[in-house]
Formats: structure tokens, sequence, C-alpha cells
């Protein structure tokens, strides 16, 4: 037998406020068009963080829902996870401020940053954790409140983001160890320094300049995106033994309409089984695929069995993939 991670619970968060691009563009000045925004990202609409409400507010909420999903008391949890670029604050971690939020009294927390492909990131420490009986019962949280890092004169970034967050429980369940079995089949992570200032955030807590706003080079992070995507799928899908035929579903970090699309058509996935929520969340880095990993599994869409691939690439450069069997 084999000790596997299970995704036992899924669950989402978004603020209340919701903003249309038209709502967005007469709000701060832009000079832009909801249909500008449609035809070059697929983005609709966006939420956005109350005043006062922080990633630790959203990512507690997002837990709390997994919790309920998996039916799962908050006291069983002995670690988590929390995936941010937009922390609280530079310590204590914002994992252990949701710790002290939902009642989880044991084990540990911390934060992890890798920008947007921090969700798969936090999700392989979390595998090799379970994997080594390290944890047994593991909350993994993306949480984002990008609306505080954007330059708001600047409509090719300032567009592209929301807020919002997403969670997962895992279990460790031991299995027959196959690729047919439940659980994490396995997780393959990337960076690559040399790019990383083609998306990042100017300074930080330790910076002599202090924190500053977001910047993209986006034709870039486009170029990079394509072909490093669909490059480590394939690579997930070849450790296992798998095929893109074997694929039922790619859940994608929900960055940008074209570049979803693309991924789709290099996995010969049809368009009803890919899962997008970019036209209605835009891009909330990290929280992202947690948030429409929760929307398709709780709406049923998502079954038990189902192969899952999800993926994501993001400032640093940083990329990976999950492979999950439901």
């Amino acid at each position: 037998m084999v000790l596997r991670a299970t995704i036992a619970g899924c669950g989402g968060y978004l603020p209340e406020r919701r903003l249309s691009n038209d709502d967005l563009a007469a709000l701060h000045g832009i000079e832009t068009s909801d249909a500008w925004i449609r035809d070059r990202t697929g983005i609709g609409f966006r939420h956005m963080a109350a005043p006062g409400e922080t990633a630790s507010d959203m990512g507690a909420a997002a837990a709390l829902d997994a919790l309920a999903h998996a039916g799962v008391d908050a006291s069983e949890v002995d670690a988590i996870l929390v995936a941010t670029s937009t922390p609280d604050s530079a310590f204590p971690a914002t994992a252990v401020r949701i710790q002290a939020r939902i009642g989880a009294t044991k084990g540990f927390a911390f934060d992890m940053a890798a920008a947007c492909t921090g969700f798969v990131y936090a999700m392989g420490v979390a595998d090799s954790l379970i994997r080594t009986r390290a944890a047994r019962c593991v909350l993994v949280i993306g949480t984002e409140v990008y609306s505080r890092i954007l330059d708001w004169t600047d409509r090719g970034t300032c567009v592209l983001f929301g807020d919002g967050a997403g969670a997962v429980l895992l279990r460790a369940e031991e299995n027959g160890g196959t690729v047919a079995d439940r659980g994490i089949l396995s997780c393959h992570l990337h960076a690559d320094g040399r790019f990383g200032d083609i998306l990042n955030i100017e300074g930080g807590a330790g910076s002599t300049g202090g924190a500053g706003l977001l910047r993209m080079a986006g034709k870039e992070v486009f170029r990079h995106a394509v072909t490093k995507l669909a490059a480590v799928v394939d690579e997930a899908l070849e450790a296992n033994g798998l095929t893109h035929a074997d694929l039922r579903w790619l859940v994608p970090h929900q960055a940008n309409a074209r570049i979803i699309e693309a991924m789709g058509r290099k996995l010969n996935l049809p368009k009803e089984r890919v899962v997008v929520t970019v036209d209605r969340h835009a891009n909330t880095s990290a929280a992202s695929i947690p948030l429409a990993l929760a929307e398709a599994r709780q709406d049923g869409r998502i079954a038990d069995g189902d192969l899952v691939v999800m993926e994501a690439i993001g400032g640093g450069l940083t990329w990976g993939a999950t492979l999950v069997r439901f």
C-alpha cells in the first residue's frame, strides 16, 4: 500500500464588491473599454476586497468552506500552507493568522511566495509532507489582495487582477498507488530566476526603497507561459505513463483567456473540459486555481475518479503542474 494525499474538500471566497470593466475604468479614470479588455484577456468582472479586508480574512473564509465541504473539524488540521504575494504582514505569517481564525489548535503553519504558481508549489510541499508522514491533514490555501499592489495608471496590468481566496483540504489515504487510485499522483515544480524582472513587485519589506507596485512585461510573460506550461503538463503525464487522452479536466491558472485556450488546444481537450473563471474573477494569482477547483468540484463537474491537471506560471519565473485523481 502507498500513502497518498487525497483532496477531501475544496472551498472558495470572493469579496462582496464586484466590478465590471466599465466600473473599473470609471472608478480609476482609465482610458480603456469593456471591449478592449475582453478581446485581449477574456476578463469581464473581478472582485475587490473591502477596506480593511485582508488576505487572512479571505483565506480563513475559504478554509472554513473547504473544511465544511470535507466534513472535517479544524481541530483535525495539523498543517496550514498559505500561498500569497500579498500577506497581512511580513510576519507573523498569514498562515498562522488563519490558523487562529479558524480554531486550528495544533501542528504548524507557514507562508509560501511563488506568485501565481504559489498554490501549485504549496500543493507540492503538502504532498511531500503527507508522503513522508510529517502531516496527515493539511490545508492548502491561496489568498490574494492584488488590488492593493496595482498601479491604477497602467491599464496593461491594473485591469488584469482581482481579489479572492481558495483552499483545499488534503488528507492522507493508503491505497494501491496506481494511476487509477485516488490522490495526488505527482507534482512538478520549476523556476528560472533569470527572468525574474519580467513580472515582479518593486521592492518589499527588506528593500531599501520600500514596498512598490506590480510590474509586468506582458508579451514576454505570454511567450514563456504557453511553452513552459505545455512542457510541464507533458512532464507530469509522462512521469505517470499517461497521455493527453487520459485527462478529464484541465484546471489552469486563470491569467488570460488566450493562454487558457492555447493550453486546451495543446492537450486536445474540448472547451467544456477546461475550467474557466477568468471571465468572472480576473487573475487572482495564487487563489485562481483553488477558486476554480472549488467551483467545479462543488457544482459536480469534477467527479470522483476524474483525472485532473492543475498548472500555473508566475513571477520568478516559477511554473509547475499537479496531477491528481479525485
